[in-house]
């Protein structure tokens, strides 16, 4: 979770030293460099070549010292002839746990190919790549949006995603509480003012329905 925040906030000091810190830890390589591959569609690709060049040069010293990093497992390839755009779609709908084949959002409706691109791209390309869990990628997701301004509507939106992957509210608290520890209190406190929101909302919408 702080490696994805400080990429999106473009901290390298901070991102180096929590890549740094997973690495120590034993979190794969390959695990680290996905959650940074990800960030190029939330925080811009300059953020994330930055922030892979880091880690690029960080194994390079750690090599140098001796240190033998674990790589972990890469993506399993996808067939030649998988349909993106399908796949996407599917990815999309099982974790937003709604229909959304046509997309009536006003992005969707002023540029069409917005929409396909995420359908294609990152709910294709990314999300169906294994090396890590959609769970895993909605806790990156809501790390970056959480380190932007401006964006609240998102992270909202990939607040409600996070639930419906099966996260919950305590897991989500406890997220908030490691950006407090080891992020900053700034980002918690904005992260948790809008979990509140949103499961606000969540428990009045249940109450409307029974």
């Amino acid at each position: 979770m702080p490696i994805a925040a400080f990429t999106a906030a473009g901290d390298i000091e901070k991102l180096e030293a929590a890549i740094t810190e997973a690495l120590d830890a034993g979190v794969p390589v390959y695990d680290i460099r996905e959650v940074l591959i990800q960030m190029y569609a939330y925080a811009g690709f300059p953020r994330s070549l930055n922030a892979l060049t880091a880690l690029a040069d960080i194994l390079e010293t750690r090599e140098a010292s001796g240190i033998e990093d674990r790589l972990g497992e890469d993506a399993t390839p996808l067939p030649e002839d998988t349909d993106m755009n399908a796949l996407g779609n599917d990815v999309r709908n099982q974790i937003t746990g709604r229909d959304m084949t046509t997309n009536s959002a006003k992005y969707a409706q002023i540029a069409p190919v917005i929409d396909v691109y995420l359908k294609e791209h990152l709910f294709g390309d990314i999300f169906s790549r294994d090396v890590l869990t959609h769970q895993e990628r909605e806790l990156a997701t809501i790390s970056a949006l959480a380190a932007m301004s401006g964006v609240e509507a998102q992270l909202r939106g990939h607040y409600r995603v996070s639930l419906t992957t099966g996260l919950t509210p305590e897991q989500l608290y406890h997220f908030t509480d490691i950006l407090r520890d080891r992020v900053d209190p700034q980002t918690a406190a904005k992260a948790q003012r809008i979990l509140e929101e949103v499961l606000q909302a969540r428990t009045e919408q249940g109450a409307s329905n029974e």
